[in-house]
Formats: structure tokens, sequence, C-alpha cells
């Protein structure tokens, strides 16, 4: 499976390793070492973290709590209670070292310090009033991303993937549905 970056948070982005979870659910985190691979293919986490089995479950157990909580706020209902607990334990965690050189920020750290920061991010864009959070509008994605588009019109979690899709099919719904039987074309009188 390849990662998409683009709900607007990590957390989120976190939380959307698991594709289709209404029909046939996709997990992108199968093994220590996809969950190790997802956080190096993220510029905004630690490189070179390594998990083990427990580490592993940890993470995947803030996923659903931060997939749980996105829900509850997209749909407008009071926080899942274990989701809360998981989400605020990992967020108490060791942080991240950041240093600052020419190349830029270096972030290091190890699982837990990926977690905690993965959690503190979950936690400042759920805890924000402002924050548009919605659920992508193709039928069997369940991705939930931030919305920053003007207008808050946004639809799909990205154009590349679901946008496209959407797009494309309904393109070839007005072409089935168009009536060219009907037509005529010059000099078929």
């Amino acid at each position: 499976m390849d990662f998409a970056f683009v709900s607007g948070n990590p957390a989120l982005d976190l939380a959307a390793t698991v594709g289709s979870r209404r029909h046939e659910p996709i997990d992108g985190l199968a093994t220590p070492a996809d969950l190790e691979r997802w956080i190096a293919e993220c510029a905004e986490l630690p490189d070179r973290v390594t998990a083990d089995l427990t580490t592993f479950e940890a993470a995947l157990s803030l996923r659903e709590a931060i997939y749980r909580l996105a829900l509850d706020r997209v749909l407008d209902r009071p926080f899942d209670p274990g989701g809360i607990k998981i989400l605020n334990d990992a967020a108490a965690g060791p942080v991240p070292t950041i240093e600052l050189g020419d190349a830029g920020l270096h972030v290091s750290g190890d699982l837990r310090a990926t977690l905690s920061q993965l959690a503190r991010s979950g936690a400042t864009v759920l805890a924000d009033p402002h924050a548009r959070l919605k659920e992508c509008g193709r039928t069997d994605c369940t991705r939930i991303y931030l919305d920053r588009s003007r207008g808050a019109r946004r639809s799909w979690c990205g154009m590349d993937e679901c946008g496209n899709r959407v797009k494309a099919a309904a393109y070839r719904a007005r072409k089935r549905s168009s009536p060219a039987a009907g037509v005529r074309g010059p000099g078929t009188d």
C-alpha cells in the first residue's frame, strides 16, 4: 500500500492507514515494518524509528482512537471516553528532539516520542473549534481530512485518488445516459 499524506494533519494521516473502513477494510500497517516505513515517509515525524511488537500495538491503538475521535467530531457527537484516554496517555509521553541546522529541521526520537507527537497533533486539531474536519465524499473512502479550502468546499480527501475517481465515474455515467441513439447527423434524412 502506498501511503498518501493528504489529510492535512499527521494524526489524521495515521488514522487513514486503514482504507475503506465500512466495506472491505485495507490495513496499510500490517507489520511493525509497515509502521516504520509510514513514519519514515511522513516528513513531520522522527526518522529512523524502529517498532517492536508492543510499540506497534500501541501505535495501532492510538490510530483507532484518533479515527473514532475524528469521526465523533465529524458527526458532531461527544468524544468516545476510551479514545480520549488513549490519546491523552500517548500525548503525555516523551517528545521528539528538534534540531535546527543549515539543512532545516531534523526531528529525532523513538517510537514512544513519535506516538506522543502524533497524539499531540491529533489533540490539537480535534480541540480546535474552527478546524473543519470532513470525511471524504467518495463512497468507499473513509479518510477524515482537515478542509482548509476557501469556503470549506473541498469534497474529497485528495484529487489524485478520490477526486479523479468520482469525476471519472460521473463522466462515464453521463456518457451512458446520453441519448446517442436519437441524435441524427448531417445528411441522414
